[in-house]
């Protein structure tokens, strides 16, 4: 387990990470979010010892995380780094020997994960040939291949088409069933939702969202409704709460709510004017939708 205990990093007048506060059990995935400059790569360079903390500590299973530990950390940076002349087995037989594996090890992993990650080309294939997704999936081999107990992705989907980004996922989800802690940035608030156990967002520094994906979007009500039925955007508008009404196709539109109750109105309304409702979905806002509203929001 990994617990992260009141973090933080003044670079000169700007503080960087303020009083940051998390842990992530065995075999769960936690995201962190946060705009540019939020202080999520800090975090991680934090955690990883890159740079010295102003206050707080890490820990690896209730003990400071130190060199000894460093062999089952497995980290993408932001800033991806690969050697463009050498082929793909040496480069990563390369990166696996530096975490302590042996080669004779290392080569049946190669196949193993080019085959997961649908690599297209040779592992004798020097990576300048690739294509820039096939050196993302490779960079992302090489943080994998040493099978890390603890796996720290900065930005992991930049740059990767919805098949290979749900390629990735399905590597992440695969190392949490096996046990590993992970913790990853993103900016698609879809792919946090898909895989995230828990959730914690920055704002200049500051934790402004922490708990469970469900939780959150809970706790800002079902104020989003889609909705078809016999009822026009007229009679939708005239229902006291409706904030926002946009008609996705014929009878079915989405609705913003003040609150939860509104929609009880509505879906009375619908009722009597014929008793069959053929959708009825209300649900809190998305990840998306909050994360804008937590951006706008006047620092306190």
């Amino acid at each position: 387990m990994l617990e992260v205990k009141q973090l933080s990093k003044r670079f000169g007048a700007v503080t960087a990470v303020d009083d940051v506060t998390f842990h992530i059990p065995d075999g769960k995935i936690l995201g962190l979010i946060g705009q540019n400059g939020a202080g999520k790569s800090t975090t991680f360079r934090l955690i990883l010892d890159f740079i010295d903390k102003d206050k707080g500590s890490v820990l690896w299973n209730g003990s400071p995380l130190s060199e000894k530990e460093y062999n089952i950390i497995g980290y993408l940076p932001e800033e991806r780094g690969l050697y463009p002349k050498v082929s793909i087995e040496d480069q990563l037989v390369y990166f696996g020997r530096l975490r302590g594996k042996k080669r004779k090890d290392i080569l049946p992993l190669i196949d193993k994960w080019m085959d997961k990650f649908e690599v297209k080309g040779k592992k004798t294939d020097k990576v300048k040939t690739l294509s820039k997704g096939n050196q993302q999936k490779v960079q992302l081999i090489a943080t994998l291949i040493h099978e890390p107990k603890l796996i720290i992705l900065d930005e992991p989907f930049s740059g990767l088409d919805p098949v290979n980004a749900s390629l990735l996922k399905d590597g992440i989800l695969e190392l949490k069933d096996s046990g590993s802690c992970v913790i990853f940035s993103s900016h698609n608030m879809d792919n946090v939702e898909q895989i995230c156990d828990h959730l914690i967002m920055l704002k200049n520094g500051k934790t402004v969202l922490d708990g469970p994906v469900y939780d959150i979007r809970e706790q800002f009500g079902r104020t989003r409704l889609q909705i078809e039925s016999e009822l026009t955007a007229e009679e939708l508008k005239a229902v006291p709460g409706v904030i926002h009404i946009e008609e996705k196709w014929e009878n079915v539109f989405n609705l913003t709510l003040f609150n939860e109750e509104v929609g009880q109105a509505i879906f009375k309304k619908a009722v009597e004017k014929r008793h069959y409702v053929p959708v009825f979905n209300q649900q809190p806002p998305t990840l998306e939708e909050i994360f804008r509203m937590k951006v706008g929001e006047e620092d306190e």
